[in-house]
């Protein structure tokens, strides 16, 4: 009799841990924020499948939701905003708004994207002649090209990077120079950086810039020799390389008449981040949502939902992934 009590107490104790445990895994709400890079309406009605895809992957790990609720944030701040202050569990946030509200919030996976056939930090290593084409890999980041056009300067400075010597500022001082606005990362930002990181100067230091009005202006400008060198990201030849044989009359392919004279860092794609603030989270629940995001986006009704920002999987991801987004950040506050 006394063994049986014992073994009957003992059953009771674990019963009562293991409801305890799933007691605590069911909450009333999760609430994941959007930024609003497209119309607020528009990604309601596109995000709206993710309730129930999220609730069931969710459900796999342990953790019961009464609700997915998910809104749109009226400014890039508000969703940063509502993450410090936890009123949002989850924001669907870019990096640099992640590294303004890194305070509050915590990075746990990154968007992923279509990769290159070419990804090399050496310019020289993309000047075979050869397209760049698209891979079946999926990245977490891009990187943003300074290239030069087929002008005798832009042709020279070619020259020098695949004999393997460095560029001086001399070099990048007497050529003409087709930027984007100071708010692009491809065009302005991480070509900046890399003007820091090589020669110590910014674009600013640079005697001979203008601001194109588009990419295509870039290239447009590239082509008929307005200007030497122009910022572009990575794979922007593949986007033009029709136009410069026939709208912009170029008589080579753009891959042989322009050369990578300068490769920037990886730029990181947007984020799913978490708020360190909110009452629910916690290491297990971080876990599960990489988890259940990964695995969403795996399926054919994950990846509509999720093409609304163009993403086309996650990978797990740590916040020093977004130390070149800090960088660019305090780029922006001194062109202020």
């Amino acid at each position: 009799m006394k063994r049986t009590l014992v073994l009957l107490l003992a059953f009771v104790l674990v019963l009562g841990a293991f409801t305890g445990c799933a007691s605590n895994n069911k909450h009333d709400k999760l609430v994941v924020y959007f930024v609003p890079s497209r119309e607020p309406d528009e990604i309601i009605a596109a995000t709206e499948p993710l309730k129930t895809l999220l609730k069931t992957e969710l459900s796999k790990a342990g953790y019961e939701f009464n609700e997915i609720d998910i809104q749109v944030g009226t400014s890039y701040e508000a969703v940063g905003e509502a993450l410090s202050a936890g009123t949002a569990d989850v924001g669907f946030i870019p990096g640099g708004t992640y590294v303004l509200y890194d305070d509050g919030a915590e990075v746990i996976l990154t968007a992923t994207r279509a990769g290159l056939s070419k990804d090399s930090e050496n310019p020289a290593d993309w000047n075979d002649g050869l397209a760049t084409e698209g891979t079946d890999k999926q990245v977490t980041y891009y990187k943003s090209l300074i290239i030069a056009g087929p002008s005798e300067k832009g042709q020279a400075l070619v020259k020098k990077v695949n004999a393997g010597e460095k560029l001086t500022k001399e070099d990048l001082e007497g050529v003409n120079w087709g930027v984007r606005s100071s708010s692009s990362s491809a065009g302005y930002i991480y070509p900046t950086i890399w003007l820091g990181d090589q020669l110590g100067i910014t674009m600013t230091d640079l005697p001979n810039v203008v601001q194109t009005d588009s990419y295509g202006s870039t290239m447009a400008r590239l082509a008929s020799g307005q200007i030497d060198v122009g910022t572009i990201y990575a794979d922007a030849r593949r986007d033009y390389a029709d136009k410069w044989t026939t709208e912009y009359e170029r008589t080579g392919s753009i891959w042989e008449e322009t050369g990578v004279i300068g490769v920037t860092d990886n730029i990181y794609n947007d984020t799913i981040s978490v708020s360190k603030t909110s009452k629910i989270m916690d290491d297990k629940l971080k876990a599960a949502l990489q988890d259940a995001f990964i695995n969403i986006a795996s399926t054919d009704a994950g990846k509509e939902v999720i093409a609304i920002y163009s993403h086309e999987g996650y990978q797990k991801a740590k916040d020093s992934d977004y130390d070149s987004e800090r960088k660019a950040q305090e780029i922006l506050k001194s062109l202020q």
